[in-house]
């Protein structure tokens, strides 16, 4: 009787982690940047009902949108502290977590969404192990759409450019003096404070998408846009690996595929969303200036590849920024004359 009870217990003692692993309901408090009600926030509501759905309600994501929980640093810190489980972050926060993701931020590197695509889905691997070691799991990653740059005046060539007071986000230094050292005048400001610097007169200027733009009311600071696209706006959306460790491999497999769903969305959704948000701009006197990337004068290409050398000196892992070469040349070998990037 003795050893049967014993072996009973044992049995209980092995099966019963498994089994409230598999059974113990998880609630995922995710905060966004992304506008209540824009696309990106829908598309995040709609995988949250999905994951709540498919784990027969095991899974619960609450997103906190419009960065109410503040900014992309302001969610990480969270995230460490617990207060939060996930977050989609932008590029900024990306970067904030590792230095691999500032390949994204150098203008005109990429020269079409397909490339960039291309040069994303091959790094993959080696940016979700990054951060899985920084104690998060990418469930998806997500596209902002291409950034072009808004100004109170207009900015036709770059020496325009270099005398606006241009936003620059928190947190990097190392940020500053780059765009300091190729002749910017960069001021830095959380991104949930850029209306109230447009609006002191802070800044003259910042890099958006046309999306972000109309949704955040920007443009109405910043009545002119460039005509070139500068760079894709990538972002991910993270969990703590705490909290992932608490749903069973199941209701994990099921979050993934609804989070393949939501990247595919975006992919799809948010370029249409970016030309009807610029048509609605025009319309309501946005103006866009011209920009020629193949003047003679050759300026903006040779400010671009400045930035680029800048980057791979200081900003980006030199493995990551070589196999981000790799890919790009690899891609522009298989799709030989693509426009350099994309213009409204």
């Amino acid at each position: 009787m003795f050893l049967t009870t014993t072996l009973v217990a044992t049995c209980v003692a092995v099966i019963a982690p498994a089994d409230a692993v598999s059974q113990q309901r998880v609630r995922v408090k995710l905060a966004t940047l992304a506008p209540d009600g824009s696309p990106w926030h829908v598309i995040l509501e709609d995988m949250g009902h999905e994951w709540q759905k498919a784990t027969d309600d095991r899974v619960r994501l609450v997103i906190y949108p419009g960065g109410v929980a503040g900014d992309d640093r302001a969610t990480l810190r969270k995230i460490r502290h617990g207060q939060l489980q996930a977050g989609a972050l932008t590029v900024i926060g990306l970067v904030e977590l590792d230095d691999a993701f500032n390949v994204f931020q150098i203008p005109l590197f990429f020269e079409s969404t397909d490339e960039f695509f291309y040069v994303l889905d091959r790094l993959s691997p080696v940016l979700s192990q990054r951060l899985e070691e920084r104690g998060l799991v990418v469930v998806h990653w997500g596209y902002g759409g291409w950034v072009y740059f808004f100004s109170k005046a207009p900015t036709p060539t770059v020496s325009d450019l270099k005398r606006l007071k241009m936003y620059t986000s928190a947190g990097d230094d190392r940020m500053v003096r780059i765009w300091r050292r190729n002749g910017y005048n960069p001021v830095v400001l959380s991104a949930t404070d850029i209306m109230v610097g447009l609006q002191s007169g802070m800044i003259d200027g910042l890099p958006a998408p046309p999306l972000g733009a109309l949704a955040f009311q920007w443009y109405r600071q910043t009545p002119y846009m460039l005509s070139q696209g500068l760079a894709p706006l990538v972002g991910a959306t993270v969990i703590d690996k705490r909290t992932w460790a608490k749903m069973s491999k199941e209701d994990q497999a099921a979050l993934l595929e609804s989070a393949r769903r939501a990247a595919s969305r975006l992919t799809s959704e948010i370029p249409q969303k970016d030309e009807q948000a610029l048509a609605e701009m025009i319309m309501r006197g946005l103006q866009v200036i011209p920009v020629d990337l193949d003047d003679e004068a050759g300026s903006w290409r040779a400010a671009a590849e400045s930035f680029a050398e800048s980057f791979r000196a200081t900003m980006v892992p030199q493995e990551v920024f070589t196999l981000a070469l790799q890919y790009r040349a690899e891609y522009r070998r298989r799709n030989p004359g693509v426009a350099a990037g994309p213009s409204p």
